[in-house]
């Protein structure tokens, strides 16, 4: 039986940040009145300082060497997809029908879904619960595993969350689905049209721009900055947003990343809103041939560190073949790394729940299967600084001292030297532009 009908609903309210005033309407100076009802128009979208040139930009440009990553194709893993069976948690909805000890808690269900409580707020984050991440049912990166709870018996959540339009992360059956339940959702700018297309009402979809602010109850939930990209396809390629988002309660905080590379931003995310109880980092499907697109796990710890993360919930991996590493590479070196820089990383199985006070000591063990994996010495992935790189240069940095920049910023950071520690990371990618 489902445990969504008669939960209770948190009215929402949007609250905008800034924005930047351009073509003022009838509706309010600055903002069109059709975003107000939740839909970015088209004046919307072009007062948006990442709008330029008819798409949407990053601070720092995208690097890609789109012919070694179709060769790549031909020399996966042998371990790329599990050979066997990948357990998951059998009792998940029992223990979500309990409130969190902590109030903040973290429910992995495998890539970047997420199902998010804090300060009694319930949030879903990028749903996908359909066989595959593909336009088309019968090809595509498949599903390792059958979601571990129906989308239907989920709690009822207050808000689903998502971060970009690419089919791994956006998929339409399961908005579909939540849209039957009378759910709000929360975009970025541009990707609402599609749920309008998909029979959202506009009424129920609210659009937001980075460092935007929208408020849920006593939550407010901000848009961040992500290095990454939008579309689903060449035609509207960069035509809708990306982003992460930043989760502030009155005495927790959480901050999920959202696909990116590694940027600048996230110390200026970290001074703005945290530092947080719980990170929710993408690690996996990365390459050499698009270092600037994910981050990988050493910089996602980096990552983690920059923000003021207490407690590193590793996403985006577990659950879709989407690169040619094995399938339990990005977790093996994101636990490498966290310990290497004495940070706390969860590993819940899909399906299973973690706090940051420690109350869920089953979310901390080895799960996955002993498989061969490279080491960061052995495949190193570093983000460019600006997008650039000289064509056919193999060297890079010494790994060594990239860290050591890392950990400079981070110190930095921790003795309130913004600037200093801004310069650290420009510093720790710029030296990675020529290397891959």
């Amino acid at each position: 039986m489902s445990t969504l009908a008669g939960k209770r609903s948190v009215p929402c309210s949007l609250r905008f940040a800034r924005f930047v005033p351009c073509r003022p309407s009838a509706g309010q100076p600055g903002l069109s009145s059709d975003a107000g009802e939740g839909r970015a128009s088209p004046d919307r979208l072009e007062c948006s300082a990442q709008w330029q040139g008819g798409r949407f930009r990053n601070r720092q440009p995208l690097w890609m060497n789109t012919w070694g990553a179709v060769r790549s194709l031909f020399s996966r893993s042998p371990h790329n997809a599990p050979s066997q069976a990948v357990p998951v948690v059998a009792d998940t909805l029992r223990r979500l029908a309990e409130p969190p000890r902590s109030g903040l808690r973290a429910t992995w269900f495998g890539h970047s879904s997420v199902f998010l409580e804090i300060e009694g707020y319930r949030i879903l984050i990028d749903p996908v619960w359909s066989e595959r991440a593909s336009p088309v049912s019968f090809a595509g990166p498949k599903r390792w595993y059958p979601a571990p709870v129906a989308l239907e018996d989920l709690p009822r959540p207050d808000l689903v969350a998502i971060s970009h339009d690419h089919y791994d992360h956006l998929d339409r059956s399961s908005i579909q689905r939540l849209d039957a339940l009378g759910l709000r959702f929360l975009v970025p700018l541009g990707v609402g049209r599609r749920l309008h297309a998909w029979g959202v009402a506009p009424g129920r979809v609210r659009e937001l721009d980075w460092w935007e602010t929208h408020e849920l109850g006593g939550l407010r939930i901000h848009a961040t900055p992500a290095r990454h990209a939008g579309g689903r396809g060449f035609l509207d390629r960069d035509r809708s947003l990306w982003c992460g988002y930043a989760f502030e309660g009155d005495m927790q905080r959480a901050y999920y990343s959202g696909d990116t590379g590694m940027m600048d931003a996230f110390a200026e995310i970290g001074r703005r809103f945290g530092p947080f109880d719980l990170t929710m980092l993408e690690i996996g499907e990365y390459s050499q041939d698009w270092p600037d697109w994910h981050m990988g796990p050493e910089q996602a710890v980096a990552a983690h560190r920059l923000v003021g993360g207490r407690l590193l919930l590793p996403v985006h991996w577990g659950l879709f073949s989407l690169s040619t590493h094995a399938w339990t590479e990005p977790i093996e070196r994101v636990v490498a790394e966290a310990a290497d820089r004495e940070v706390t990383v969860a590993t819940p199985r899909p399906g299973g729940s973690v706090e940051p006070d420690g109350s869920t000591p089953e979310a901390f063990s080895v799960w996955w299967p002993s498989l061969p994996w490279r080491r960061a010495e052995m495949y190193p992935v570093h983000s460019t600084a600006d997008g650039r790189r000289e064509p056919g240069t193999v060297a890079t940095p010494p790994e060594h001292l990239v860290r050591w920049l890392y950990d400079l910023a981070f110190d930095l950071e921790q003795r309130g030297d913004q600037r200093g520690a801004l310069n650290a990371v420009q510093l720790a990618t710029t030296l990675t532009r020529k290397g891959p």
